[in-house]
């Protein structure tokens, strides 16, 4: 199923988020370029995705973590609340981080926040500036009949006690439509332009679930993956919503989580046999994503953080069924993080190599818990919470008779089962969380392969987008895209045509890293739409697309285009 890496913290003493050079000090990369140079270890450490934070300009700018979300359609390359980059980074950069996860094999998730908006003019009026930073001209301003109060509560709310801004109202928003049809629109235009594979949805408890149908049936979206943020430890409620949204998308795990922080924070009071099939994943594995922690409960937020043991959570998640997710700052050798990663990374391995098929308890008492996982070869994994004491359990496997069983996380001695199945196994003492084994056939431990894959990112030009529109007798440059050495470059391109007459064009480039022009390619009223250009890339390195348009006509003097680029970045950061 693989393993998802989230892909952000909270830095202690800021609500802002990750460090960045905004803050002053410019020797701290930007978090885009800082996720873009560890994809390629990240991939060989076996993570198969990675969920990004809102990549979309917030209210609070600079300081921004991105869930006061202001502009839809701004990435980082506007001038708006006091910087044109967002806390993570350009437009440019974010858009390279995503390709080099991909050409590492790792999916992306964007975080989508469909609840809220921040930033108004404080009468609920958002307006925004175009391409050409031209005030209150840029796609999808807002106004009071977008939002709740100013409109009946949309059907589908379970909540609206958590208020994070002006609370939006696709459903109930007048005009009909203008509200919900943008936030498609957006949402759409997103996730075309980073090629997400996937979503994490934010506070789904204030998202009318009729929306979020829509919202994941919609055009681009409609085939990728989700998961949504349903605060809450009642596994009824979770389940009650993923039926609503009619399994359209997984949902966190909250239930497991609070019972894993309660193992490893208060483990003289903790059951151990309350782990038989746990939490959300207990009843639906493949409709929960599980964690032991988010940048919420980190910070004190849904309960608080968990503060001790912590290995013991992520054996029990990267062994048991679930979509696990690890969380950057316990993962992460960086400053303020947890740097847990060598543990994690076997567990990683463990988990993608032999936890497979479905779950049978073994043992379970007030202190231990062992179960067997029974698809492909097997896998025998024992949990230990007594700090002091380890624990020799003698337990029924699926094993083969006489099979030699190694312990994978280098906790335990090799072992054999006997005549009848049976294995006897010491599980140590939880010394700040290493109360754990994992026994399976013996096999070799590696890194995992990065297969590349292509990307396709599309960039839109446009009056009031932030990319310009063709401009005539001027050269504009669209886009710079990060592309690998010795492959090919290929560029879909779509223009709006109306009005064009015999005398209009325009002018395609592609230019290489040295501004050696690579290809050029003539458009105009008679060209197809979707016409490809292609290019190869000699070198490694940013690679510029340029337009220049001519004679245009005074009712379209700014034709509007899309560019879907197709691409394969480089593995790392040269």
């Amino acid at each position: 199923m693989g393993v998802l890496l989230q892909g952000f913290f909270f830095a202690p003493g800021k609500i802002s988020g990750v460090p960045s050079p905004l803050d002053g000090d410019h020797t701290v990369p930007f978090w885009w370029d800082h996720l873009a140079a560890q994809a390629n270890m990240l991939r060989r450490a076996g993570f198969s995705a990675i969920w990004l934070p809102p990549p979309q300009k917030g209210a609070s700018g600079s300081l921004s973590s991105g869930y006061d979300l202001f502009d839809d359609y701004d990435l980082g390359g506007k001038d708006q609340k006091g910087t044109v980059p967002t806390r993570y980074g350009t437009r440019e950069q974010l858009q390279r981080c995503a390709a080099m996860m991909r050409a590492n094999g790792i999916d992306v998730y964007v975080d989508l926040v469909e609840n809220q908006r921040d930033g108004d003019d404080g009468r609920f009026n958002f307006e925004y500036i175009d391409a050409f930073a031209q005030p209150a001209k840029g796609r999808f301003a807002k106004g009071p009949g977008d939002f709740h109060p100013h409109v009946p509560e949309d059907p589908g709310v379970f909540t609206d006690a958590f208020q994070f801004g002006r609370d939006l109202a696709p459903i109930n928003g007048v005009p009909k439509n203008h509200c919900g049809d943008g936030l498609l629109n957006a949402a759409d235009w997103l996730t075309r332009a980073l090629d997400a594979q996937g979503y994490r949805l934010d506070n789904t408890k204030g998202v009318s679930t009729e929306f979020m149908l829509r919202l994941l049936r919609h055009g681009a979206m409609a085939t990728r993956f989700a998961v949504g943020e349903f605060a809450d430890g009642n596994a009824s409620l979770i389940e009650n919503w993923a039926n609503t949204v009619q399994h359209r998308s997984s949902a966190f795990d909250f239930p497991l989580h609070f019972m894993l922080k309660d193992m490893c924070n208060n483990p003289g009071s903790f059951n151990m046999a309350s782990l038989d099939h746990a939490g959300l994943a207990g009843s639906d594995p493949l409709g929960a994503v599980t964690f032991v922690e988010n940048h919420d409960t980190d910070r004190g937020g849904v309960g608080g953080p968990i503060v001790r043991n912590k290995l013991l959570a992520y054996a029990y998640i990267l062994t048991s069924e679930g979509y696990p997710c690890v969380f950057y700052r316990d993962y992460s050798t960086d400053e303020h993080c947890f740097a847990l990663k060598d543990s994690i990374d076997r567990l990683i391995w463990i988990h993608e190599h032999l936890a497979e098929g479905g779950t049978l308890q073994r043992w379970k008492d007030g202190g231990v818990f062992a179960f067997e996982r029974l698809g492909g070869g097997h896998l025998l994994v024992g949990l230990n919470k007594d700090s002091t004491t380890a624990r020799t359990i003698q337990v029924q496997t699926g094993f083969p008779p006489n099979t030699e069983l190694r312990d994978f996380t280098g906790h335990a001695p090799t072992v054999a089962t006997d005549a009848h199945s049976a294995v006897t196994i010491t599980i140590p003492k939880n010394d700040n969380g290493d109360g754990y084994v994992c026994y399976a056939r013996p096999a070799q431990i590696g890194p995992f392969p990065a297969n590349p894959i292509a990307t396709i990112q599309d960039y839109e030009g446009a009056s009031d987008l932030d990319i310009k529109p063709a401009v005539e007798n001027k050269r504009v440059l669209v886009c710079r895209i990060f592309v690998q050495a010795n492959t090919e470059i290929q560029a879909r391109f779509f223009f709006d045509a109306s009005h064009w007459t015999a005398a209009t064009a325009i002018q395609v480039e592609v230019e290489d890293p040295g501004g050696k022009q690579l290809a050029s390619q003539h458009f105009d009223r008679g060209s197809a739409q979707g016409t490809a250009l292609r290019a190869n890339a000699a070198k490694s390195g940013f690679h510029g697309f340029f337009m220049q348009a001519a004679n245009t006509p005074a009712q379209n003097k700014t034709p509007g285009y899309k560019l879907s680029v197709t691409y394969t970045a480089p593995q790392t950061l040269m």
